[in-house]
């Protein structure tokens, strides 16, 4: 088992910045997820992590040892790459080996612990074939495997999944997700910047933006209470709604939040004031369609998905408004339509982007 301690972590290249005073507790156990968008220093932090990148400065402790100059090869760490890395002109058995050989090990302490991770991860039947006759996620299991099989203290995957077709991706989540089951005591560490991956494997999800860190919590707890702009923006699919408006009027514990066209949203907001800016954060999914709603809108264009639907709509001032909702409905292009939605799950944030709490 192995905790992770990152303390006010900064990787630089020259004058440019990637990661900016990271601090981050990964306790032994965890599956936990990185994500954000592209070039938001994931990738890097891992890599500072696995050792592939020196720190500029700060520390990082691995089972309560400073790690900083040790090299990847002692940290008891093991990495699984996008491009899976395979040797081409080895079998399936030859390249999960391959590290063992390297370590001293010999053939029937090899072939013990190669057979385990085979049947581990269903590759029994392929462990004689090359790389180019295994599909893109049997090739992905035998780079599991191959870091597997070394027994690490901490696994790192780095975008694993982001070669695979839809339903590969969807395989291979359960499957990672079974894999981590199985091995109860060792940390895992996950990149990708599929919303989709984190929220259904993570233990805890750490979101990424610029080289901060904007929230780390469970899946739901991110879901259910962003932080600020950011993160109420990037999880949830579809995104969230977002309205620019003010405080109409507020009690101690609520404010009436003014529409564009007039309606208006009671919402759990504790010591504000009236004509204060906020801005109004609304799930897809939490709204409801032919309802003699708050919020009056003009839809632009309707999907039909058979068990639910997507509005994209225009609200009086402009704003580009999406519901989601279940069932079919019979709203049309061109058409005023008004809209409910569940206010006590509705979002409110300041001028600065930042979660108002009741």
């Amino acid at each position: 088992m192995a905790n992770i301690k990152i303390t006010n972590l900064v990787k630089a290249y020259g004058a440019v910045t990637i990661l900016k005073n990271i601090n981050l507790d990964i306790k032994s156990g965890e599956f936990v997820v990185f994500v954000g968008p592209s070039g938001c220093g994931k990738s890097t932090l891992l890599r500072a992590i696995s050792g592939l990148e020196n720190i500029t400065s700060g520390t990082l402790e691995i089972d309560g040892q400073v790690v900083n100059d040790v090299p990847p090869s002692k940290r008891g760490i093991a990495m699984v790459f996008q491009s899976y890395a395979l040797y081409p002109h080895m079998s399936v058995y030859e390249n999960i080996a391959f590290t063992l050989e390297n370590a001293g090990f010999k053939g029937p302490e090899i072939k013990a612990k190669v057979d385990k991770v085979a049947d581990m991860l269903q590759l029994t039947p392929m462990l004689t074939r090359l790389p180019k006759n295994l599909s893109g996620g049997q090739r992905q299991r035998v780079a599991i495997g191959r870091a597997i099989v070394r027994d690490p203290k901490v696994f790192l995957f780095d975008e694993p999944l982001s070669n695979l077709d839809a339903a590969l991706r969807v395989q291979m989540r359960l499957e990672i997700s079974r894999l981590k089951k199985s091995l109860p005591n060792t940390t895992m560490v996950y990149v990708t910047h599929d919303q989709v991956e984190a929220m259904t494997m993570a233990d805890r999800i750490v979101v990424l933006k610029a080289g901060n860190v904007e929230q780390v919590g469970a899946p739901l707890d991110l879901y259910n209470r962003p932080d600020n702009l950011f993160v109420a923006g990037f999880i949830g699919s579809p995104q969230m709604n977002f309205i620019k408006t003010e405080i109409a009027s507020a009690t101690a514990k609520e404010a009436k939040i003014t529409l564009p066209g007039g309606g208006g949203v009671v919402v759990s907001a504790a010591g504000r004031k009236a004509g204060e800016k906020v801005t109004l954060g609304m799930r897809p999914e939490h709204m409801t369609s032919e309802v003699k709603g708050p919020i009056k809108a003009t839809v632009a264009n309707v999907e039909q998905l058979g068990d639910s639907h997507l509005i994209y709509a225009k609200l009086a001032d402009g704003t580009q408004f999406l519901v989601r909702a279940a069932g079919q409905t019979a709203a049309k292009p061109g058409e005023t339509i008004t809209l409910g939605t569940e206010q006590s799950r509705c979002h409110l944030f300041d001028e600065q982007g930042q979660r108002i709490s009741a």
